[in-house]
Protein backbone atom coordinates (compact mmCIF):
# COMPACT_ATOMS: atom_id res chain seq x y z
CA UNK A 1 0.00 0.00 0.00
CA UNK A 2 1.42 3.59 -0.86
CA UNK A 3 1.88 6.02 1.84
CA UNK A 4 -0.95 8.22 0.70
CA UNK A 5 -3.15 5.41 0.65
CA UNK A 6 -3.15 4.92 3.97
CA UNK A 7 -4.53 8.08 5.34
CA UNK A 8 -8.75 8.74 4.65
CA UNK A 9 -9.87 12.23 5.60
CA UNK A 10 -11.02 11.15 8.74
CA UNK A 11 -7.46 10.30 9.82
CA UNK A 12 -6.70 13.64 8.51
CA UNK A 13 -9.36 15.03 10.63
CA UNK A 14 -7.64 13.30 14.05
CA UNK A 15 -4.53 14.45 13.41
CA UNK A 16 -5.82 18.27 12.74
CA UNK A 17 -7.30 17.75 16.61
CA UNK A 18 -3.94 16.55 17.62
CA UNK A 19 -2.83 19.93 16.18
CA UNK A 20 -5.05 22.09 17.65
CA UNK A 21 -4.65 20.79 21.28
CA UNK A 22 -0.57 21.36 20.87
CA UNK A 23 -0.94 24.64 19.38
CA UNK A 24 -3.63 26.03 22.00
CA UNK A 25 -1.05 24.74 24.70
CA UNK A 26 1.92 26.37 22.75
CA UNK A 27 -0.10 29.52 22.37
CA UNK A 28 -1.06 30.03 26.39
CA UNK A 29 2.94 29.43 27.30
CA UNK A 30 4.04 31.58 24.53
CA UNK A 31 1.23 34.29 25.64
CA UNK A 32 2.48 34.42 29.39
CA UNK A 33 6.59 34.50 28.38
CA UNK A 34 5.27 38.00 26.48
CA UNK A 35 2.88 39.02 28.11
CA UNK A 36 0.80 39.10 25.05
CA UNK A 37 -2.37 38.20 23.17
CA UNK A 38 -1.09 35.20 20.80
CA UNK A 39 -3.47 32.89 18.76
CA UNK A 40 -2.54 30.08 17.16
CA UNK A 41 -4.95 28.02 15.05
CA UNK A 42 -4.18 24.70 12.53
CA UNK A 43 -5.09 26.20 8.91
CA UNK A 44 -4.27 22.70 7.89
CA UNK A 45 -3.34 19.35 7.98
CA UNK A 46 -2.79 18.06 4.21
CA UNK A 47 -1.09 15.18 2.55
CA UNK A 48 1.15 16.63 -0.45
CA UNK A 49 4.25 16.22 -2.22
CA UNK A 50 7.40 18.34 -0.73
CA UNK A 51 7.55 21.04 -3.02
CA UNK A 52 3.93 22.10 -1.87
CA UNK A 53 5.54 21.95 1.69
CA UNK A 54 8.51 24.35 0.70
CA UNK A 55 5.12 26.33 -0.74
CA UNK A 56 3.23 26.74 2.21
CA UNK A 57 6.56 27.98 4.04
CA UNK A 58 7.20 31.05 1.13
CA UNK A 59 9.27 29.10 -1.69
CA UNK A 60 12.24 26.72 -1.93
CA UNK A 61 14.51 29.88 -1.73
CA UNK A 62 13.06 32.35 0.50
CA UNK A 63 15.03 33.04 3.72
CA UNK A 64 14.32 32.19 6.79
CA UNK A 65 15.02 31.90 10.32
CA UNK A 66 13.90 28.13 11.23
CA UNK A 67 14.03 26.38 14.89
CA UNK A 68 13.97 23.09 14.81
CA UNK A 69 14.10 19.60 16.47
CA UNK A 70 13.96 16.00 17.03
CA UNK A 71 10.49 14.16 18.65
CA UNK A 72 11.96 11.25 20.63
CA UNK A 73 9.98 8.60 22.15
CA UNK A 74 6.92 6.26 21.07
CA UNK A 75 6.07 8.70 17.75
CA UNK A 76 9.18 10.01 16.72
CA UNK A 77 9.20 13.14 14.13
CA UNK A 78 10.63 16.19 13.67
CA UNK A 79 8.92 20.19 14.44
CA UNK A 80 10.06 23.23 13.00
CA UNK A 81 8.77 27.18 13.86
CA UNK A 82 9.67 29.01 10.56
CA UNK A 83 9.94 32.64 10.77
CA UNK A 84 10.56 35.58 8.31
CA UNK A 85 14.47 37.09 9.33
CA UNK A 86 12.61 40.47 10.19
CA UNK A 87 10.13 39.07 12.28
CA UNK A 88 12.75 36.77 14.04
CA UNK A 89 14.14 39.95 15.43
CA UNK A 90 10.68 41.61 16.11
CA UNK A 91 10.42 38.64 18.55
CA UNK A 92 13.56 39.13 20.43
CA UNK A 93 13.38 42.58 20.83
CA UNK A 94 10.23 41.56 22.25
CA UNK A 95 11.42 38.75 24.32
CA UNK A 96 14.60 40.21 25.85
CA UNK A 97 13.42 44.27 25.52
CA UNK A 98 17.15 44.76 23.32
CA UNK A 99 15.55 47.44 20.60
CA UNK A 100 19.56 47.09 19.48
CA UNK A 101 18.97 43.88 18.07
CA UNK A 102 19.16 44.40 13.85
CA UNK A 103 18.65 41.91 10.91
CA UNK A 104 22.35 41.60 10.36
CA UNK A 105 22.96 40.03 13.63
CA UNK A 106 19.73 38.07 14.10
CA UNK A 107 21.96 34.46 14.88
CA UNK A 108 25.36 36.00 15.56
CA UNK A 109 24.66 37.44 19.23
CA UNK A 110 24.80 34.91 21.72
CA UNK A 111 21.74 36.70 23.48
CA UNK A 112 19.58 36.41 20.42
CA UNK A 113 19.92 32.56 19.61
CA UNK A 114 19.30 32.07 23.69
CA UNK A 115 16.22 33.79 23.05
CA UNK A 116 15.04 31.81 19.62
CA UNK A 117 16.12 28.60 21.45
CA UNK A 118 14.01 29.71 24.29
CA UNK A 119 11.08 29.92 21.91
CA UNK A 120 11.69 26.54 20.21
CA UNK A 121 11.54 25.08 24.26
CA UNK A 122 8.36 26.96 24.79
CA UNK A 123 6.36 25.84 21.79
CA UNK A 124 7.89 22.48 21.40
CA UNK A 125 7.85 21.72 25.09
CA UNK A 126 3.86 23.06 25.34
CA UNK A 127 3.03 21.34 22.14
CA UNK A 128 4.62 18.47 23.02
CA UNK A 129 3.13 17.78 26.49
CA UNK A 130 -0.67 18.38 25.05
CA UNK A 131 0.10 15.76 22.57
CA UNK A 132 1.50 13.41 25.39
CA UNK A 133 -1.50 14.15 27.95
CA UNK A 134 -3.96 13.27 24.73
CA UNK A 135 -2.28 10.05 23.69
CA UNK A 136 -0.79 8.95 26.60
CA UNK A 137 2.15 8.51 24.90
CA UNK A 138 6.23 9.04 26.06
CA UNK A 139 7.44 12.18 23.83
CA UNK A 140 10.04 14.65 24.25
CA UNK A 141 12.31 17.04 22.52
CA UNK A 142 15.58 17.42 21.41
CA UNK A 143 17.93 21.00 22.20
CA UNK A 144 16.45 23.13 19.56
CA UNK A 145 18.67 23.78 16.58
CA UNK A 146 18.71 27.13 14.47
CA UNK A 147 19.51 27.76 11.31
CA UNK A 148 19.35 31.24 8.71
CA UNK A 149 18.92 29.13 5.53
CA UNK A 150 16.58 29.08 2.33
CA UNK A 151 13.36 27.20 3.34
CA UNK A 152 14.04 23.87 1.20
CA UNK A 153 17.28 23.55 3.06
CA UNK A 154 16.16 23.81 6.71
CA UNK A 155 12.76 22.24 5.81
CA UNK A 156 14.04 18.94 4.04
CA UNK A 157 15.84 18.35 7.22
CA UNK A 158 12.25 17.23 8.12
CA UNK A 159 11.67 15.42 4.82
CA UNK A 160 14.69 12.90 5.04
CA UNK A 161 12.92 10.58 6.83
CA UNK A 162 9.43 10.44 4.99
CA UNK A 163 11.50 10.34 1.39
CA UNK A 164 12.41 6.73 1.99
CA UNK A 165 8.84 5.79 2.07
CA UNK A 166 6.92 8.31 -0.86
CA UNK A 167 7.41 11.62 -2.38
CA UNK A 168 4.39 13.27 -0.27
CA UNK A 169 4.40 14.50 3.38
CA UNK A 170 1.50 15.02 6.12
CA UNK A 171 1.82 18.70 7.40
CA UNK A 172 0.44 19.96 10.29
CA UNK A 173 0.67 23.45 9.98
CA UNK A 174 0.25 25.73 12.85
CA UNK A 175 0.19 29.41 12.29
CA UNK A 176 0.99 32.05 15.18
CA UNK A 177 -0.44 35.51 15.30
CA UNK A 178 0.67 38.12 17.96
CA UNK A 179 -2.68 40.67 17.54
CA UNK A 180 -1.40 44.70 18.15
CA UNK A 181 -1.92 47.90 17.17
CA UNK A 182 0.97 48.33 15.49
CA UNK A 183 1.35 46.16 12.55
CA UNK A 184 5.42 46.72 13.08
CA UNK A 185 4.82 44.98 16.30
CA UNK A 186 3.26 41.81 15.41
CA UNK A 187 4.31 38.42 14.92
CA UNK A 188 3.66 36.32 12.27
CA UNK A 189 4.99 32.65 11.97
CA UNK A 190 4.44 29.05 10.86
CA UNK A 191 4.67 26.16 12.70
CA UNK A 192 5.12 22.56 11.08
CA UNK A 193 4.98 18.85 12.59
CA UNK A 194 6.49 16.17 10.63
CA UNK A 195 5.83 12.63 12.32
CA UNK A 196 7.89 9.83 11.03
CA UNK A 197 6.41 7.01 9.31
CA UNK A 198 6.26 4.66 11.53
CA UNK A 199 4.33 7.34 14.32
CA UNK A 200 0.66 7.24 12.63
CA UNK A 201 0.04 4.27 13.31
CA UNK A 202 1.02 4.32 17.11
CA UNK A 203 -0.96 7.51 16.91
CA UNK A 204 -4.10 6.24 15.63
CA UNK A 205 -3.44 3.71 18.17
CA UNK A 206 -3.31 5.53 21.08
CA UNK A 207 -6.71 7.31 20.07
CA UNK A 208 -8.69 4.12 19.67
CA UNK A 209 -8.68 4.83 15.66
CA UNK A 210 -8.72 1.94 13.47
CA UNK A 211 -6.80 1.52 10.40
CA UNK A 212 -9.49 1.76 8.00
CA UNK A 213 -10.92 5.33 10.01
Amino acid sequence: MRFGDRFTEFHLDVLKEIGNIGAGNAATSLSRLLDRKINMHVPSVNLIGFDEVMELAGGHEKEVVGVFLKIHGEAPGTMFFILSPAQSVQFIRQLTGNTNIHLDGTLDDELSRSALQELGNILSGAYLSALADFTLMDLHPSVPSLAKDMVGSILGIGLIELSRVSDQAIVIETSLTELSEEEDHSIQGHFFLFPDPEAYNKFFQALGVTANG
